[in-house]
């Protein structure tokens, strides 16, 4: 193991060399990213600055021409990660899956409308809305409801 420890570097990576895959080294990939799942943040950039997002402050989390931005109010902050990652960091504060390209906070809905296609249009407290995709109205009502699988994730 080797770890350099030098005011240089503006931020920490974690490098893994190996010369096959194995289970030791998935083990400490999961332990990674549980571990920056439970620091509660993100980083985002906003305005060439680098900002850390709480979850509970996020609407939801899109991704729009090859980027994945957080939507916090009126506010559009990139997030460097892609949107998998982002859905992997988030489970465990409520969010979940709204479409192919969206990823919702479920605690921040305010209101929500069944459109004329199946799709339901989501109303947040902050007055963002975002669609979701027919294919989740199902296990959205299902956690929004009846509390769904809360303890889950």
């Amino acid at each position: 193991m080797r770890i350099e420890v030098d005011a240089k570097h503006e931020e920490t990576i974690i490098t893994i060399q190996a010369k096959e895959w194995t289970e030791e080294l998935a083990a400490i990939v999961s332990k990674l990213q549980q571990q920056s799942a439970t620091t509660g943040r993100l980083m985002g950039v906003e305005n060439e600055r680098t900002v850390l997002l709480e979850p509970a402050e996020i609407d939801f989390v899109y991704a729009e021409n090859r980027r994945v931005l957080a939507a916090q109010g009126s506010n559009r902050i990139e997030l460097r990660m892609k949107l998998y990652e982002a859905e992997e960091l988030l489970a465990p504060y409520r969010f979940m899956r709204f479409s192919k390209s969206v990823i919702g906070n479920i605690e921040r809905i305010a209101r929500f409308e069944l459109m004329f296609n199946g799709n339901l249009c989501v109303h947040y407290h902050s007055g963002n809305k975002e669609y979701v995709s027919r294919a989740y109205v199902a296990e959205l009502k299902k956690r929004l409801v009846l509390g769904g699988d809360k303890d889950e994730h």
